[in-house]
């Protein structure tokens, strides 16, 4: 059985790769040619070039597949060119999931997010069936995750597309060599170059434990359903304190408050915009998000998929060891 895979030279893709390998599948990626191929060196894997947002490449790429997993998405905050990430994420979604539909794929997993979700007003985890719409959606990221979900769902309503979706939360470990927002937390959390922080907290996942989680899906996962595939509710203090107990470096002491961090937000966007041409390391998407605490339920995925990742102390110290032995540490 030859198994199509996007986004393999990713963050999530390259532990979705490695557990499709460990489980004996046959399995070909589909990356650009510009990737960084890092993360497929030594690997079992047949390479083919193309782009989501070219649809007669991915009709190439999937010919002879009966299984495709979508795991490419553009996951950025800070968006220069949004017209970027609806490209990458809404239309080159709905170019692999027509493909797929076109060339009899047995089952299509994709890789939707949490950002999809909505939240329940006293506070409490989301799980799959809490509402949200649109509107709901802050910033070009979430809205484009929302908008290609949608489109996944009408396909597989409609057309009968036999897809699952996962919905991964804020995975940490080895191999994020962007590295992800996520990840730049840990990198500038242990580097002393976060003096302080907000009071904000996420769900906290390893990234095998995503990767693992796929495979559920595909072999347990019910058509049309989604699943979120998560790990531990935390806030950042807990995260930063877990930090700083494994490296020793001092705890932030100061929590600002979110109005601050907004202006602060604000500034690095400009010098951004203006002087670096870099992404900031704040943005005002990141503070906005940041006002709620995404924390998720995964009760479904423990009883439909029997999904159990490992504490997240595991995948913080993965995640520490793999950014000290890469150099992103200093």
């Amino acid at each position: 059985m030859k198994t199509l895979i996007s986004g393999a030279a990713g963050f999530i893709g390259s532990a979705v790769l490695r557990r499709l390998l460990a489980a004996g599948h046959d399995v070909r990626a589909v990356i650009l040619p510009q990737s960084d191929h890092r993360n497929l060196v030594g690997l079992p894997v047949e390479i083919v070039y193309g782009d989501i947002t070219d649809r007669r490449s991915i009709d190439r790429a999937m010919a002879g597949c009966s299984v495709v997993f979508h795991v490419a998405g553009d996951y950025r905050l800070w968006i220069p060119k949004p017209d970027e990430v609806y490209q990458n994420n809404v239309a080159g979604t709905r170019n692999v999931m027509l493909a797929a539909i076109e060339a009899g794929i047995e089952r299509v997993v994709y890789t939707s997010s949490v950002a999809t979700l909505g939240s329940n007003p006293d506070g409490s985890p989301a799980d799959e069936e809490t509402r949200a719409s649109l509107r709901d959606m802050i910033g070009h990221y979430k809205r484009s995750k929302f908008m290609a979900e949608a489109e996944v769902k009408r396909l597989a309503d409609e057309q009968g597309l036999p897809v699952v979706i996962v919905n991964p939360s804020a995975p940490l470990g080895p191999r994020d060599i962007k590295p992800t927002p996520t990840g730049r937390i840990i990198v500038d959390a242990v580097s002393g170059r976060m003096p302080a922080y907000v009071d904000t907290g996420l769900n906290v996942v390893h990234v095998d434990d995503v990767g693992a989680g796929h495979l559920l899906a595909l072999e347990r996962g019910k058509v049309g359903d989604r699943y979120i595939l998560g790990g531990t509710n935390m806030t950042l203090k807990e995260i930063l304190c877990v930090i700083a107990s494994l490296t020793g470096q001092p705890l932030p002491r100061i929590r600002l408050p979110h109005s601050f961090a907004f202006s602060v937000a604000c500034l690095s966007e400009v010098w951004a915009s203006l002087v670096s041409k870099k992404e900031p390391r704040a943005t005002l998407i990141g503070v906005r998000l940041a006002r709620k605490k995404m924390f998720f339920s995964i009760e479904k995925a423990r009883r439909v998929l029997g999904f159990n990742p490992r504490p997240a102390e595991e995948a913080l110290r993965d995640a520490i060891g793999w950014f000290r032995e890469n150099g992103y540490l200093c």
